[in-house]
């Protein structure tokens, strides 16, 4: 019966090898950090086979504000079991509508192993971020261009093309 459960297991290895893909989308959300007033996408792939040493991730995020792609490349190493992708900052998201994402493994010669095409929407717009910091420093001190000496505050954000 032992036997059999590891030939199971290593039939379904075989067939996820088969298929081609080393890794599959496993996560994609729009990080809003309200402390350093900052957006970016965050994409988590899963591991389904060895990656191969000397490898890289592209990732291309469409960049919600226009303009050419924002890229990322990170190396890959053979004992990652989780791969994540975080896009430099973003301005402009908007709510509901898709944006590309589009990342490919390449091998250490630079040929591509795997393509991934998904898209990325927001539940809430970017405009509820402030467009500040409202602390600065390890010791969280208050930014005064957003909190004022007066009492008043400032937590208007930037224009965005409509």
């Amino acid at each position: 019966m032992v036997v059999m459960a590891a030939l199971l297991v290593l039939a379904a290895c075989q067939r996820e090898a088969a298929d081609g893909d080393v890794v599959e989308l496993s996560g994609k959300i729009f990080v809003f950090n309200y402390r350093v007033a900052r957006a970016t996408y965050l994409v988590t792939l899963r591991r389904l086979a060895p990656l191969p040493e000397g490898g890289v991730t592209e990732a291309s995020f469409e960049d919600p504000r226009g303009g050419p792609p924002l890229m990322v490349r990170q190396k890959l190493f053979p004992v990652m079991e989780k791969i994540v992708l975080e896009s430099p900052p973003v301005h402009c998201v908007r709510k509901g509508i898709p944006y590309a994402v589009t990342i490919r493994l390449l091998g250490p010669s630079g040929e591509e192993i795997q393509s991934i095409e998904t898209s990325l929407k927001s539940n809430v717009d970017q405009d509820v971020l402030p467009s500040k910091p409202l602390s600065l420093g390890p010791a969280y001190d208050v930014n005064p261009q957003v909190f004022k000496p007066d009492g008043s505050t400032d937590f208007s954000s930037g224009s965005c093309p409509t």
